[in-house]
C-alpha cells in the first residue's frame, strides 16, 4: 500500500484526486475525521465490492491517523486481501506523521511504501504560482495561501486561522498527552518569531508563562517538528549526546509561519536587513529540512563562541558546512574556524556570486559529492 504524510495544507488530498483522475481504473476516496473502526472495515469492504465487480479498483483514506488503533486494523484487512489476491490498490494519507510513522513502525512492517509530502518549494510555486525569489521568502510554500499574496490581511489571517492553529489544536495535541496546551502554542508563536535564531531553553522559560522545565519544552518542540511546523536544530558535535544536549537553533519548516507570525507587512520587513535576514535563513533551513527527509541526512548548526556556522549537513561520514549570506551582519570567522576543526568537511557559501539564493532553492547546488 501507499502512505501519504506530510504537514496539512500541502496538497496531499489534492495530488492524489488529480493522480486518480487520470487513470482509468475506478475509485472509493472516503475521509476518517469522523470514522471509526467499524466505518473503515465497511468502506474497505465497499472497495473490496468496487475492485470485485470491476476488475480492480483505488481505495483512499484521508487522515486515517484519526481512527483509534488504525495500524491493526488495515494489517488485518490487508492480509486478508492479500490471502485473496486482490486487485484492490490502497492509499492511506493523513497530517500527523508522528501517529501515521508510529503505526507503520509497529505493525505494518513490509507492507508500504512512504511518501512524504512537504511545503512546496521554490521551483514548485514559481512555475504553479508565478512566484518572485522575494515573495516566495515572505509568503512561503502552501499552495492555498500563497495565492492570496495580494490581499496579505487575508493571507495572514488564513495562515495563523486555517494552517496554525488547526495544526496545534487538531494535529499535535492528538500526538501525545499534552498538559498545558497554551504553553504548546505560545512555544510555537515564540519560536516562529525567533526562526533562524539560538534560543536556549533556559531564555525560553523566561518568556513563557506556566513553562515548567526545559524537559517539557523539548517535548513539545519534538512534536512541533514531527508535525511539520517548528523544528530546534541541535548544535553538531562529534559526540552526538552532547548535541542532542545543546540549545536548539530555532527553525520553521516554511518561512511564511515566521512571517505570518511577526504580522509585518511585505514591503516594510523587506526593507529591514536583520528581519529580512533571518526569514532568508528560515527560507533556506527549510529546504534543507525537506531535502534531509528525502535524501537521509540531517540538518545541524554550529557554534564556538561567538563563531557559528549557519548549517551544517551530516550524511554518515560526510560533512557540509553552509554560510548562508543574507544581509544581516555577521561575524565571519565561523566557517574558518569549523573548517580548520573538521578539515573534510565541504564548504558552501549561499549567496554568494558562486550559489545565488535563487539557484541554490532551484536544487543547482550540489550538497554531497
Amino acid at each position: 500500500m501507499q502512505v501519504v504524510v506530510g504537514p496539512r495544507q500541502t496538497g496531499k488530498s489534492t495530488a492524489l484526486t488529480q493522480a486518480c483522475s487520470s487513470i482509468a481504473i475506478p475509485v472509493h476516496s472516503v475521509s476518517a475525521d469522523l470514522g471509526d473502526a467499524e466505518w473503515l472495515r465497511v468502506e474497505w469492504q465497499q472497495a473490496r465490492n468496487l475492485a470485485r465487480s470491476t476488475g480492480e479498483a483505488v481505495l483512499i483514506v484521508d487522515e486515517i491517523q484519526k481512527i483509534a488503533a488504525w495500524p491493526n486494523i488495515v494489517k488485518s484487512l490487508w492480509d486478508e486481501d492479500s490471502r485473496a489476491s486482490s486487485t484492490l490498490k490502497v492509499f492511506l494519507s493523513g497530517s500527523s506523521s508522528l501517529l501515521i510513522g508510529d503505526g507503520l513502525s509497529d505493525s505494518l512492517m513490509g507492507r508500504f511504501e512512504l511518501i512524504r509530502f512537504a511545503q512546496w518549494d521554490y521551483a514548485e510555486c514559481r512555475e504553479a504560482f508565478g512566484c518572485t525569489l522575494d515573495e516566495f521568502v515572505f509568503f512561503g510554500g502552501y499552495p492555498r495561501a500563497v495565492q492570496m499574496r495580494i490581499d496579505e490581511g487575508r493571507w495572514r489571517r488564513y495562515m495563523l486561522d486555517s494552517i496554525v492553529e488547526p495544526t496545534i489544536a487538531q494535529d499535535v495535541l492528538q500526538m501525545a498527552p499534552i498538559r498545558k496546551p497554551a504553553l504548546m502554542r505560545s512555544l510555537f508563536a515564540l519560536g516562529a518569531r525567533y526562526s533562524a535564531q539560538k534560543l536556549s531553553y533556559t531564555k525560553m522559560l523566561g518568556q513563557l508563562q506556566n513553562a515548567g522545565n526545559t524537559t517539557t519544552l523539548a517535548e513539545y518542540l519534538e512534536l512541533l517538528s514531527a508535525a511539520g511546523i517548528l523544528t530546534g536544530l541541535s548544535k553538531y558535535d562529534a559526540k552526538e549526546l552532547r548535541s542532542r544536549r545543546s540549545s536548539p537553533r530555532l527553525m520553521v519548516h516554511d518561512a511564511s509561519l515566521s512571517s505570518s507570525a511577526l504580522g509585518i507587512p511585505f514591503q516594510a520587513i523587506r526593507r529591514d536587513s536583520s528581519r529580512w535576514g533571518h526569514l532568508v535563513e528560515s527560507t533556506v533551513g527549510a529546504y534543507l529540512l525537506h531535502r534531509g527527509q528525502r535524501e537521509g541526512f540531517s540538518v545541524h548548526w554550529w557554534r564556538d563562541g561567538s563563531d557559528e556556522v549557519d548549517f551544517v549537513l551530516r550524511r554518515g561520514e560526510e560533512l557540509v558546512a553552509i554560510e548562508v549570506k543574507s544581509g544581516r551582519v555577521k561575524n565571519q570567522r565561523g566557517m574558518k574556524k569549523f573548517l580548520l576543526s573538521h578539515p573534510n568537511a565541504r564548504r558552501i557559501v549561499v549567496g554568494s556570486s558562486e550559489i545565488p539564493l535563487e539557484s541554490f532553492l532551484l536544487g543547482d547546488a550540489k550538497l554531497f559529492l
